[in-house]
């Protein structure tokens, strides 16, 4: 029987994947998370084979979790669930090491095909995000300039990007202020921009973060 832990903040998407799991004969839903502390807690306890992982949560977010359980509990595999399809996120994901990667609007038979297929040791992504980067990889200069960014950088972007100020990402990563203004300033000068709003709409205008709303889509 595979051990499965539902990752994500929202409880009608909990509630949705489980009930897609539970018919299924192999697998077993232990337990469900709203956030990335209780998720990490909860993998102590239940030890779990898989995680379905959403990326975007307050409090720490599916890339720390990620981070941590590759150091701390290297055998539990990590599946990527996110509306997020664009590259450079699914490459990061993997190289940070998740074993898979899946858009939310994954169906059940593709949802089991990947904890199936990581619980063997493989990676599985989504058949339009694999198209995705087959393509980008062909494609000489890269189109976005995230590609430079280091994971923590990366990690630190998509924290500001949602709204976090330097004091609350410092708290959630156990770093200092002057450690992740570091970051900031690295992440300017790489991208050529001077702060923060620069930022979110450059991370945008790559749709390495979701617009916010259409209205900005528009301007």
């Amino acid at each position: 029987m595979i051990k499965v832990l539902i990752v994500d903040d929202h409880a009608l998407v909990r509630m949705g994947i489980r009930r897609l799991l539970e018919d299924l004969p192999d697998m077993e839903v232990v337990a469900e998370a709203e956030s990335g502390e209780v998720a990490l807690a909860l993998v102590k306890l239940h030890q779990p084979d898989v995680v379905l992982l959403d990326m975007k949560m307050p409090g720490i977010d599916g890339w720390e979790v990620t981070r941590r359980l590759t150091k701390t509990n290297p055998q539990v595999k990590v599946i990527a669930v996110t509306a997020l399809s664009i590259d450079p996120l699914p490459s990061r994901m993997l190289q940070l090491g998740a074993m898979g990667y899946l858009t939310k609007e994954s169906g059940l038979e593709e949802m089991a095909a990947a904890i199936r297929k990581v619980v063997m040791g493989e990676k599985y992504l989504s058949a339009e995000i694999a198209q995705k980067m087959a393509i980008n990889s062909l494609q000489a200069p890269r189109d976005t300039p995230f590609d430079q960014l280091s994971e923590r950088e990366m990690q630190v972007m998509l924290m500001i990007t949602s709204g976090m100020n330097v004091q609350e990402i410092a708290d959630r990563l156990f770093l200092s202020s002057k450690t992740i203004n570091g970051y900031r300033y690295r992440m300017f000068e790489k991208l050529a921009i001077k702060n923060d709003v620069e930022l979110t709409y450059l991370a945008m205008k790559h749709r390495v973060i979701e617009q916010p709303c259409d209205s900005l889509q528009d301007e």
